[in-house]
């Protein structure tokens, strides 16, 4: 399948999406190509279209939080996960990661998503702002009965990003875990952490979402510009994730970690850390980091969201509203992730 493929692109940074149709040329073997139904709005799509990291390549289509059916199929694709035979018409989801070579330490123990040679749904290609998009078959992740395709979309990039170090990091149902940040990300933590059976800390500024917030799923919720309620917390925190992609005072979050706890971050800040090593040498703690997850934990996840009922809130527009639906995302507004309906021909 080689037809063109109509989707909305941006020439240059801080450029407008324009209609743009190009022709993917032949399906490569390995591929699937799925016709896109829903495609979810992450950050990370603002920033390449704006070039913010220096890599975008134009002209430039965004979009790696996709749900659509398979509509073609390379010549070597064995199937996908958990669904034998042939693949045709099954409704998956794509994210950020589009390809891994299968063959490295990392793919044969599982860790797709550390391949040193993965490829990216919108680096070097384009992306989901589009009738139709192409994986790797071992991308392409079915949605199982009971999730709704017009949410599940922000799982496939926001979701596993926050579900992974909970896997990786082995966060235990006892663990009292602390989120930074309650937004796009921070939104969805809260949901898996009181379900994993954890005691939910939000970290917030704005006492306005309090309630809010507490439906999600946290215990309690913190203020952290409040001297005196950051300090309740020293020494109690088993796990502390960070969603924001801003600097803070560090600090005053290490502070609140227990003896072996960790600090990781999944928000990508814009300087380096400055970590206090002799606290963190007497309390035997740690920072760390992650990037999404593998094939295996985006399943696991999406089993965990139907068990407990789990999914993103979302707003959505038509796709070819995008321009809008980026603007309300840039301008703080969205809540909690933006979702695009797919009415491209």
């Amino acid at each position: 399948m080689s037809q063109l493929i109509n989707a909305l692109a941006a020439r240059e940074p801080h450029g407008k999406l324009e209609p743009f149709s190009f022709d993917p040329g032949p399906l490569g073997p390995e591929q699937i190509e799925v016709e896109v139904e829903y495609c979810g709005i992450c950050h990370s799509d603002v920033s390449m279209t704006n070039n913010e990291w220096g890599f975008t390549q134009y002209p430039f289509v965004p979009g790696h939080e996709a749900v659509g059916r398979i509509v073609g199929v390379g010549s070597a694709v064995p199937g996908i996960a958990n669904q034998p035979g042939n693949p045709m018409g099954k409704r998956v989801g794509v994210g950020w990661f589009a390809g891994s070579c299968m063959g490295c330490s990392q793919c044969l123990s599982g860790n797709h998503n550390l391949c040193q040679t993965a490829e990216q749904t919108i680096v070097g290609r384009h992306g989901a702002f589009a009738t139709r998009v192409r994986t790797n078959w071992g991308w392409a992740v079915p949605l199982p009965d009971g999730l709704d395709p017009v949410s599940a979309g922000p799982l496939f990039c926001g979701g596993i990003t926050v579900f992974n170090p909970l896997v990786e990091a082995g966060v235990k149902p006892t663990d009292r875990v602390g989120v930074i940040g309650i937004g796009g990300l921070g939104h969805m933590a809260l949901q898996f952490l009181r379900h994993w059976g954890c005691e939910v800390y939000a970290f917030s500024s704005n006492p306005a979402k309090s309630d809010e917030i507490r439906k999600f799923g946290a215990h309690h919720v913190v203020n952290s510009r409040d001297a005196a309620d950051m300090a309740h917390l020293n020494g109690k925190l088993n796990f502390i994730l960070s969603t924001v992609a801003v600097d803070l005072d560090w600090n005053g979050y290490f502070s609140t970690l227990a003896p072996k706890g960790r600090f990781h971050f999944v928000g990508v800040i814009p300087n380096p850390v400055p970590v206090p090593v002799f606290p963190f040498i007497l309390g035997q703690k740690s920072v760390g980091a992650s990037p999404l997850g593998s094939p295996a934990t985006l399943v696991t996840m999406l089993d965990f969201c139907v068990r407990h009922d789990i999914k993103p809130m979302v707003e959505v527009f038509k796709m070819s509203d995008a321009n809008a639906a980026f603007e309300h995302l840039e301008s703080g507004k969205a809540r909690y992730r933006v979702v695009l309906e797919n009415d491209l021909t």
